[in-house]
């Protein structure tokens, strides 16, 4: 167990998940059942072992029901804020700039469906050291296990881009970020953006510091990740 961390950190879990229907036309990605208990629990769990004790859960569809079921997060340690997009979808930046109020001056942003075996104590420590607005957690990913979109060299992420395929892009945006709260000031409330328009914006302007990890990362945005989330969780239980 890591020693507690003051970050908090903001889980993205909004999104609509047309990937994974049918099964998310009832229930949203965070509820799905993976080796016996909801996603969700198991970000949690992993949360709570590497010391982080706040989370804001960015929610917009079917985000009631995830309300309903974790509460205010007791049972897991972790305490549980919730902010909900409202009348319209906002993306994934839109929902971080309206949950500002309760994630304060920084903290780490964690994919919805991304399942991350790091430390974050050395990721908040070399973000502290960089002085920039924010940082990108990458992984030399060489697409095996998703398409890579990073341009990563020399300590510095040089290219963030998701549409373009550049023979150089060996990484990939490994699904943890970490953020001052200031890098979103020229975003207005209620805009709808994604959050990487706000890393293309801080890769050109020089403040995205970029950290590599080694372990690989797991995820269930699409069936083949989810099965084998499955059978790694499942191993771990048995």
């Amino acid at each position: 167990m890591s020693a507690p961390l003051e970050i908090p950190v903001a889980i993205l879990a909004g999104g609509l998940a047309t990937r994974l229907r049918p099964i998310t036309e009832k229930i949203p990605k965070s509820l799905i059942p993976v080796a016996g208990k909801p996603f969700l629990a198991h970000q949690l769990e992993l949360l709570r072992a590497r010391g982080i004790r706040r989370a804001v859960l960015c929610v917009g569809y079917l985000g009631e029901m995830i309300r309903r079921d974790f509460a205010a997060g007791e049972k897991f340690g972790v305490k549980l804020d919730y902010s909900f997009d409202g009348d319209k979808l906002l993306g994934t930046g839109g929902a971080i700039k309206r949950a500002l109020s309760s994630l304060g001056d920084e903290f780490f942003v964690l994919y919805g469906d991304s399942y991350l075996p790091v430390e974050y104590a050395p990721i908040a420590e070399f973000f502290h050291s960089s002085r920039k607005l924010g940082c990108m957690t990458v992984y030399r990913n060489e697409g095996k296990y998703d398409t890579s979109n990073v341009v990563f060299a020399g300590g510095e992420i040089r290219v963030y881009d998701k549409k373009a395929k550049l023979p150089e892009m060996w990484h990939i945006d490994y699904g943890l970020s970490l953020f001052k709260a200031i890098a979103f000031d020229s975003y207005s409330a209620g805009q709808t953006f994604d959050l990487a328009e706000v890393m293309g914006k801080l890769v050109r302007e020089k403040q995205l510091a970029g950290y590599e990890v080694r372990e690989r990362f797991y995820e269930i945005g699409s069936p083949a990740g989810l099965a084998e989330l499955e059978t790694l969780l499942q191993s771990k239980s048995t």
